[in-house]
């Protein structure tokens, strides 16, 4: 389960909920452009563009959830179960591992154009980083300040969808979802207006013109609430007020602990949220502990580096105490 979204202002915005039952060890990592990238059946590349994102490092390695590379493309991965399938493209394509894809098309495109080009001639492979480590059944969600475009590996081939919304969630697959929004082409910010010809009719409260918005965490609804929130949206646009909003878009679709209980009796909660800003590279998150925003910039030192640069969550509840 997770919620991904683009958000523009005065600079492009790319970031999501978590939303799982267990932690995984992420952390925020910089992948700075001298760091050796190697890959399963593809060159190590040497140099290549700077990222930023949640990743896990396993053996010196990074696992990206999701990430936004120094020319402002973002790319993240969100689960898929029951449709993803691999391998999946052509049988001749570029060779690459699930795991491998946020790194690979990130420190080599410099635009969604780029790597959806890239992504037309891969060949997604069964091949899990680790034994102990299955490939995840996944979905990408890649942006860049001008378009966004939803890839989904299927049995019938890897399907590249547009995406004017600027959304992804889950389960089903994309095509589903932008059908299932026309449903909700009546909801509005405003009041509603009386269409009952004769009859004196008249809201009492306000908001009730997103009367039938869904307030469930199902993939379906969460991707209708968070499209709502996000073509609803007033902000400024300096740093603070895009950062701010884009937090609160997050909110509205975020899970607590208790309201999402897996088959497997565990809760499932969104474990942290995040939002980076395309241009700058700075990556702000918060998690379900701290509700207190840190940011993590990736400045051009970071950027022009040869080690892993890693940022441990900071997940005790920050308070601003007043004296």
């Amino acid at each position: 389960m997770c919620t991904s979204i683009t958000f523009t202002t005065s600079d492009p915005y790319f970031g999501r909920n978590l939303d799982l039952e267990y932690h995984f060890g992420q952390q925020v990592v910089i992948t700075p452009r001298n760091f050796p990238l190697t890959f399963k059946q593809m060159p190590t590349l040497e140099r290549h563009h700077a990222i930023i994102g949640m990743a896990t490092v396993a053996e010196g390695y990074p696992l990206y959830a999701e990430g936004v590379n120094e020319k402002g493309l973002y790319l993240a991965g969100l689960n898929f179960p029951g449709n993803a399938c691999y391998p999946c493209g052509p049988a001749d394509g570029i060779p690459a591992a699930p795991y491998e894809l946020i790194p690979w098309l990130l420190s080599t495109c410099e635009t969604v154009e780029q790597a959806a080009e890239q992504l037309r001639r891969t060949r997604l492979l069964d091949q899990p980083f680790l034994p102990d480590l299955p490939s995840a059944p996944l979905h990408w969600h890649l942006a860049d300040a001008k378009r966004a475009v939803v890839a989904e590996p299927m049995a019938d081939g890897l399907k590249l969808f547009e995406d004017p919304v600027g959304v992804l969630t889950n389960n089903p697959t994309f095509d589903f979802h932008l059908t299932n929004l026309n449903q909700y082409l009546g909801l509005s910010a405003g009041q509603p207006e009386n269409r009952f010809g004769g009859l004196s009719l008249k809201p009492f409260g306000q908001g009730m013109g997103g009367l039938g918005l869904p307030g469930d965490y199902s993939p379906a609804s969460r991707f209708v609430k968070a499209a709502f929130l996000k073509w609803n949206s007033v902000c400024e646009g300096d740093e603070a007020s895009s950062v701010s909003q884009f937090f609160h878009i997050l909110d509205g679709v975020a899970m607590p602990r208790g309201a999402v209980r897996t088959l497997e009796g565990k809760w499932d909660i969104t474990d942290y949220a995040c939002c980076v800003n395309g241009r700058t590279g700075t990556y702000y998150y918060k998690t379900y502990d701290n509700s207190q925003i840190t940011a993590v910039p990736m400045d051009e030192s970071k950027r022009e580096g040869s080690a892993l640069i890693c940022h441990p969550l900071v997940t005790t509840q920050q308070f601003r105490v007043e004296k």
